[in-house]
């Protein structure tokens, strides 16, 4: 019945901005006028210094640990416009995709959506298509944007990829959608404008994998970027989901049910670095994580979150970005083989150089200490450090 409800809004609403969109000069553009084609690429090294080859993290980068070596860890061409005065659209596929560590540099879609206005500010909008979730600050923020080479563990673990297929409506006023694009479009690291207020409906399987239960996730996020009298930003949001993930499991791994209860909640604070920033989230909740104890998945709590501190120091034609980042999460993950269980606990210490807007160095050390069992390793427990160096080219 709720997702009926539900259904019946998107179409309703979808059906009035339809109803109210009139030709413009804008919709009489040539196409190529009207899309936009940028893009980036970050090329990889993890292996300087490195004290242990077994440590590893699959989520994280592929190229981490034995026998990873450069390693091109995105490709990403983004295509983008303004189609009419209440139609855009979003598409960006990956050169440098890799489904498994031993085939690397496929093809994939990242994101394919399509914003739907329902009034001519833009204030109110429908999304429909392969997006990002509205769940974690950093989730949301970009690749391109991002100090440390990868998200945290704890709330990326909530939506592998970030992305997933669904509807989902934002609000934001016109005022606020600006302030949104300048934290990004001024160098502060801003996530990009996901509304004030978020809610949607998506299949929960994460980017690129089937449907697999008959279930939809549902997610809900509250976000505002304040401006202090003296000109700093801060930003504080709630968001949470709910819903079931069906896991992959190994042949031992015995299970009346493979489909599990998926629900969380977290927290964000983000002081915008003016020059001195700080970011930090946390999130609790329950899903499917592994047992090495009876070998095999249960649901269980989970528990985690990061904080990371940065200074921003700008020139005429460079920036320079020190930043300390760290990060612990208790917990299982969902989308690897039998909900591999996890106990991280990661000090980063880096810093990002960037010439203008066109290439970005970034040197990071690791200090890292992770337990990631599973049927296969129900005994996994691995230490390192290392140094990483990660080239970004912006087009």
């Amino acid at each position: 019945m709720r997702k009926t409800v539900f259904a019946t809004i998107f179409v309703a609403m979808s059906a009035y901005a339809f109803a109210q969109t009139k030709p413009t000069e804008t919709s009489q553009k040539k196409w190529f006028e009207k899309i936009s084609l940028r893009g980036y690429a970050q090329l990889r090294y993890n292996r300087l210094f490195e004290t242990n080859p077994a440590l590893k993290c699959d989520q994280c980068d592929r190229s981490l640990g034995e026998n990873g070596g450069f390693f091109l860890r995105r490709g990403r061409l983004i295509l983008s416009g303004d189609i009419s005065d209440r139609l855009y659209i979003y598409i960006q596929p990956d050169f440098a995709s890799n489904p498994n560590s031993t085939f690397q540099n496929s093809f994939q879609v990242r994101d394919a959506y399509f914003d739907l206005a329902l009034e001519k500010d833009k204030e109110f909008r429908i999304r429909f298509g392969q997006s990002k979730v509205p769940y974690g600050f950093e989730n949301m923020q970009s690749s391109q944007n991002r100090l440390a080479l990868d998200r945290n563990d704890a709330l990326n673990s909530a939506v592998s990829n970030e992305r997933d297929l669904g509807a989902f409506f934002y609000y934001a006023p016109k005022e606020i959608r600006s302030r949104f694009s300048a934290l990004v479009n001024t160098g502060l690291k801003g996530s990009g404008d996901y509304g004030v207020f978020g809610f949607g409906l998506y299949n929960g399987q994460t980017a690129n994998r089937e449907e697999l239960n008959n279930n939809l996730h549902k997610v809900a996020r509250l976000t505002y970027p304040f401006k202090l009298d003296n000109g700093q930003f801060i930003e504080a949001s709630v968001q949470a989901i709910s819903g079931e993930y069906t896991i992959a499991t190994s042949t031992g791994n015995k299970l009346t049910s493979n489909t599990f209860d998926d629900k969380r909640i977290a927290g964000t604070l983000v002081v915008y670095p003016q020059p001195l920033g700080l970011q930090a989230e946390y999130n609790v909740g329950k899903g499917p994580e592994f047992d090495p104890a009876a070998k095999t998945t249960t649901l269980q709590n989970l528990k985690g979150g990061y904080v990371q501190t940065m200074y921003r120091i700008k020139t005429d034609k460079s920036e320079i970005i020190p930043f300390v980042k760290y990060q612990y999460y208790n917990g299982g993950k969902k989308f690897e083989i039998d909900a591999r269980k996890y106990l991280v606990k990661d000090l980063e210490i880096g810093i990002e150089y960037q010439i203008k807007n066109h290439f970005e160095l970034v040197a990071l050390y690791m200090i890292s200490d992770r337990t990631f069992e599973d049927y296969a390793k129900p005994v996994n427990h691995q230490k390192g450090r290392t140094l990483r160096l990660q080239a970004q080219f912006n087009f």
